[in-house]
């Protein structure tokens, strides 16, 4: 196992937020409860994605979408969401010398963001983000959850290599 390597300074409390991806079998529905749990809308909606950011708790939440039925869905992956690429390419060389493999991927739009961001799997293969959002993504159409497949439907949210 790897040697324990504390986050820096730069990872500061107020600045980084927690990021759950979670695959729902129906987004407006999920919308609906989290609208009411969070006590906040959601901040950004496409097809088959929404995306909550509320103050408290510092959390970024996406819906994500998926076409499996059945049994809950497990979250599609984690993050830290953090101010600045400076801090994601620390990450990249504190991870890198922990021997975690991180996988970096810099400038590439994602569940409607361009963003830089690194990922690594823990031991149970949960993928883990760090990153920084560096532009809004362009409507490719109005909000319209019955739309073709999504682009968190791709790899960049679910299957991480």
């Amino acid at each position: 196992m790897p040697p324990f390597v504390p986050l820096r300074t730069t990872l500061r409390p107020a600045a980084v937020r927690l990021h759950v991806g979670l695959g729902v079998s129906d987004v407006r529905r999920s919308v609906d409860f989290y609208t009411a749990l969070l006590d906040t809308p959601p901040d950004k909606r496409r097809p088959g994605y929404a995306r909550f950011s509320p103050r408290r708790p510092a959390l970024v939440l996406s819906l994500i979408e998926t076409a499996s039925a059945g049994a809950p869905r497990p979250p599609t992956h984690y993050g830290l969401r953090v101010d600045s690429t400076r801090e994601v390419r620390e990450a990249i060389d504190r991870l890198g010398a922990a021997g975690l493999a991180p996988l970096p991927e810099l400038g590439v739009t994602c569940c409607h963001a361009t963003q830089d961001k690194v990922w690594v799997r823990d031991p149970d293969g949960h993928a883990w983000e760090i990153y920084t959002v560096l532009d809004d993504a362009p409507a490719e159409a109005d909000v319209d959850d019955d739309a073709a497949e999504s682009c968190c439907a791709s790899p960049c949210c679910g299957v991480v290599p």
